[in-house]
């Protein structure tokens, strides 16, 4: 295929990639690529875009196409996240993620993530609350031991409850108490991953 054209498939794929993110909730960047790539005939690796032309491309819909309603979405998203952080207080929540960072799409999951001593605390707790959620388990790429070392970047797979909520589905990734020292990286570049707590999500809505 002529690089120009092979360019430009991988635009499109960005671009069907990013409207699917945008509008149908869907979060994961593999999976968005992989579906956009299916339906236009895009099979080879080299016509599937990066992580971050995905991303570039998502920026740009929601500013020409969803002026109006992605920041509105976007601030009860976040207003969601913080009730639900102020009443997990105890496991020391941080806000990750499209959420946080504003790339967010109209059915977008809220991604936070916990620090608890163990597993069945956080389990309790929602039991007790009488809150009902999924578990399952999702693999996070981490620095190790806090810095680059021969290896690079290593992976922790952690439990994570899934709510679902009337703003859509909040992601509750539980991490040991330790591990609020390690960064996760983000899925579009590998940098480490920004997070809020409690009082810099109050900043940042008020901001908004």
């Amino acid at each position: 295929m002529a690089k120009e054209n092979l360019q430009h498939l991988r635009q499109m794929v960005a671009q069907q990639a990013a409207r699917m993110m945008a509008e149908d909730g869907i979060s994961d960047y593999a999976y968005a690529k992989k579906k956009a790539g299916r339906q236009l005939g895009a099979i080879d690796k080299s016509s599937l875009p990066s992580n971050a032309e995905v991303e570039e491309e998502l920026k740009l819909y929601n500013a020409l196409f969803l002026s109006e309603e992605q920041p509105e979405n976007l601030r009860d998203l976040r207003k969601n996240a913080l009730l639900t952080m102020q009443m997990l207080e105890r496991f020391n929540p941080y806000l990750t993620g499209a959420v946080l960072d504003g790339t967010a799409g109209l059915l977008a999951e809220t991604h936070i993530h916990l620090f608890a001593d163990s597993l069945k605390e956080v389990e309790m707790f929602l039991l007790n609350q009488q809150i009902p959620f999924d578990v399952n388990e999702k693999s996070y790429r981490v620095m190790n031991d806090g810095k680059r070392d021969k290896k690079g970047d290593g992976r922790k797979t952690v439990p994570v409850f899934t709510l679902e909520m009337e703003t859509g589905l909040i992601r509750l990734s539980v991490f040991e108490v330790d591990d609020i020292r390690v960064p996760t990286k983000r899925a579009v570049d590998g940098a480490n991953a920004d997070r809020a707590g409690i009082e810099a999500l109050k900043e940042l809505i008020a901001a908004g």
